[in-house]
């Protein structure tokens, strides 16, 4: 990357600052341009959901790796927790999604709770693994809640036998004027298939590891037993591991890191499978520089730019992202490592920036919060809007989790330090209710910017990309107006 006239402020600079200048180009299409990074996670796309206890759970795991991501399961949950959600996602299936399941006697209240886990919007009702129906919301509006579902489910549907044609199938749902039919095989029900997700199985491809199942990843903190977690989580076959505190450049990590890198040598010794280690956050060369001494393959760059993030304004520590990224990602290079830009995005321009100034992948956090994927409930506020709640990993909320099992005088104490939002509505945007809607809007964004900079890798992205400085006047002036003016 360079700066347009080689005009490079001697300030830092966020992602609003800056903007791509167009080059000649010769790749025509977005879907020329292969998005595969290269930090060793088997990830497709350089997309990877951040280890946020209100983000980052088993459906947004198995969904993003579907395709072509990956998400991290964050430190502070349990370890059979975590084993169960990646025994989940590794036996998904990596085209069809997951189906809601229900017997023919649940009641229709409890079928209408279980709709917003999922995008596809249906519960199938099974019995002994063999469908009987599915419902909608629609079949469920004005029944009485202790109705069972066996009374009101739509038996005449369509479905399609495992390995069906996507097109076949998208064409065969569009006449028919349906979006949602169960997948079979031998009969019992293998997954579900929306008209949009026939479409996306020949957009993207899945982040699979060498088995061929989804992929996942984990983190470890910095205190207590790290080397014994790590090993526990490679024991469940994660596909990184990601060794995590807010301040990355210290002592502490110094001392973990490697005792994670030798177990995962260790493991990799007796398997054949060497799993990368991703290790932060900081924002300097310095820092990059001895995390990859210290045994990192991936540097997780960003102090302060999370939507849940008041690290800067409680201490005034941190660094505007693009020159973070811009900074580390040059290091990493240097030192035959990689990062990840951590925070900070909000457009689909954003994550296009992110990997012009070099970055392998971009990680995600509140802005995936508010979808059906996430973990928590769906909630209404008072005007009937949809949204779930999100919090910051190092508010009081996050640290009241982390520490369930010290004493009470001592989670009493670190109670009354927080640098995070313990409660943010994040609401469901109506035409983009689900994280694969998202991704469509990121993946077009990034794909286009890479056409624009004659680009068809991430790596072309990296050495094309020009990029100017703007005000924040030109800022806005790129803003659409959604009315006349």
């Amino acid at each position: 990357m360079k700066f347009l006239n080689d005009l490079q402020p001697s300030y830092d600079l966020t992602y609003n600052d800056v903007f791509m200048v167009p080059a000649r180009s010769d790749v025509t299409s977005r879907f020329d341009v292969d998005l595969s990074t290269a930090d060793g996670t088997g990830a497709t796309l350089p997309l990877v959901v951040a280890n946020m206890t209100a983000i980052s759970g088993k459906r947004m795991a198995e969904t993003i790796a579907r395709r072509g991501g990956i998400a991290i399961i964050p430190q502070d949950i349990p370890l059979d927790i975590v084993e169960g959600t990646v025994s989940r996602v590794k036996g998904a299936h990596t085209v069809y999604d997951t189906p809601v399941t229900v017997g023919p006697a649940t009641t229709v209240g409890e079928a209408m709770s279980l709709l917003g886990k999922r995008a596809h919007g249906a519960v199938v009702v099974v019995e002994d693994g063999k469908v009987l129906g599915i419902v909608t919301e629609r079949d469920g509006a004005e029944i009485d809640r202790f109705a069972q579902v066996r009374e009101v489910m739509t038996t005449d549907i369509l479905t399609f036998e495992a390995g069906a044609d996507a097109r076949d199938c998208f064409n065969e749902m569009s006449a028919r004027h349906i979006d949602f039919a169960p997948v079979v095989d031998g009969g019992l029900l293998a997954g579900v298939l929306t008209r949009k997700s026939a479409l996306r199985s020949t957009i993207y491809e899945p982040a699979v590891d060498t088995a061929g199942r989804l992929v996942i990843g984990a983190a470890v903190g910095i205190n207590g037993d790290v080397a014994g977690k790590a090993a526990a989580l490679l024991a469940m076959d994660v596909d990184v591991l990601v060794v995590d505190t807010a301040h990355g450049h210290q002592d502490k990590m110094l001392e973990a890191l490697p005792l994670v890198v030798a177990t995962r040598d260790a493991h990799a010794a007796q398997t054949g499978t060497r799993v990368p280690v991703a290790a932060g956050n900081v924002v300097s060369a310095a820092g990059v520089r001895d995390l990859v001494a210290a045994g990192a393959d991936i540097v997780k760059v960003g102090v302060g730019p999370g939507a849940m993030c008041t690290t800067r304004m409680m201490t005034g520590v941190g660094r505007p992202q693009f020159s973070a990224v811009l900074e580390c990602a040059a290091a990493a290079r240097e030192a035959g490592a990689h990062v990840w830009a951590d925070g900070g995005v909000r457009y689909p321009r954003d994550v296009a920036l992110a990997l012009a100034a070099g970055a392998a992948s971009v990680m995600i956090g509140s802005w995936f919060a508010g979808t059906l994927e996430s973990p928590g409930d769906l909630k209404q506020g008072p005007d009937g809007r949809p949204y779930k709640e999100s919090f910051g990993m190092a508010s009081a909320r996050a640290v009241s989790n982390r520490t369930r099992d010290a004493a009470g005088f001592e989670r009493a104490r670190m109670a009354l330090f927080e640098e995070g939002i313990s409660s943010s509505r994040m609401f469901l945007d109506p035409e983009r209710p689900g994280v694969e809607d998202l991704v469509d809007s990121i993946i077009a964004g990034v794909r286009s910017s890479a056409t624009y900079a004659g680009a068809r890798s991430i790596a072309e992205l990296h050495e094309r990309a020009v990029v100017g400085v703007q005000s924040s006047a030109g800022y806005e002036e790129g803003r659409p107006l959604h009315a006349s003016w």
